[in-house]
């Protein structure tokens, strides 16, 4: 099922099957109907959705770790490259004053180190996206757990079978001492 360009799988499936279940206080539902117009506003883009129709965009929207981690590396490796960016244009104005052959040195050392801190920056977003995957999906699980056996708990109580299910420990001892 597809939720406008975006499928449903990738759109807090869990989140969403959690709170239609349980009434929400009215923060919550304020601070959801706001999210949903981020995300509305977001979805309406022109550029987003040209990008989503395309081939990259259909293999993120199928892939959630990937795009999590492209979008991790993209965000912590923009720092370093606009230094490097930086470093380049001020040793082209060194090299324009005559220091040329200091700039093929200190370009190929800055572009060896630029390699060595990307690579660092990959690993690193691979594993925070692994981390924050595993995060949601613990979290998720035990809300899940956790507004269940709440529901369980107001069934019983609405029935009031919760303290005919589960006889005191009185009344089992009770019970043994009659049947010997």
């Amino acid at each position: 099922m597809k939720v406008g360009w975006l499928s449903k799988k990738w759109l807090f499936r869990r989140f969403t099957t959690v709170t239609g279940e349980y009434n929400m206080s009215k923060e919550m539902q304020e601070l959801q109907k706001q999210w949903h117009s981020v995300v509305e506003s977001i979805h309406s883009n022109s550029n987003v959705v040209a990008f989503m129709n395309s081939r990259v965009g259909l293999y993120l929207d199928d892939h959630p770790f990937i795009a999590l981690s492209l979008l991790m590396f993209v965000a912590v490796s923009a720092i370093p490259v606009a230094f490097f960016l930086i470093f380049i244009v001020t040793t082209a104005i060194m090299a324009c004053i005559g220091v040329i052959v200091m700039e093929g040195v200190v370009i190929s050392i800055g572009g060896i180190a630029l390699l060595c801190v990307l690579c660092g920056l990959g690993a690193l977003s691979l594993g925070v996206s692994g981390v924050l995957s595993v995060c949601y999906i613990i979290l998720s699980t035990l809300v899940n757990y956790w507004y269940a056996s709440r529901g369980e708990i107001r069934k019983q109580e609405a029935n009031g079978s919760f303290s005919q299910k589960n006889p005191s420990v009185t009344d089992l001892s009770a019970n043994k001492g009659k049947n010997e």
